[in-house]
């Protein structure tokens, strides 16, 4: 069973990766006490693509080795990714360190997603399951 957004966008959450307010890293904090609901529009844009540099910088090269890596795949599990980081980098990762990096990817997209809406609607809205 996986966690969902819905609404202005959808998508479901990275499990074991992402939580459900991972939002609030986009500016705005999610409410309601069993449901977060985000409201985002064109004023708060500055801080969202603030966010977006802040997750790409924390990635560095590593965002196209993830690009690659979930571009040719349909599932993925830790153990695989710090292989093929491992192959790409010559660097040994374990399966808990991939994880600093499936964060800011996760977060990264989402972030985009919001992005986008603003940029098509003029604003965003979604509620994210807790």
């Amino acid at each position: 069973m996986g966690r969902y957004y819905s609404g202005d966008i959808d998508g479901k959450f990275w499990f074991a990766v992402q939580p459900s307010d991972d939002a609030n890293y986009f500016g705005v904090e999610g409410e309601r006490p069993n449901l977060l609901e985000y409201w985002y529009d064109d004023d708060d844009l500055p801080k969202v693509k603030h966010g977006i540099e802040k997750c790409k910088k924390s990635l560095g090269k590593y965002k196209k080795y993830l690009d690659e890596f979930f571009d040719t795949r349909e599932s993925y599990n830790n153990e695989m990714l710090a292989d093929f980081l491992k192959n790409k980098t010559n660097k040994t990762y374990t399966e808990k360190g991939v994880m600093h990096y499936l964060q800011w990817y996760a977060r990264l997209g989402l972030g985009q997603q919001i992005h986008d809406c603003i940029k098509d609607h003029g604003q965003c809205h979604f509620d994210a399951e807790l």
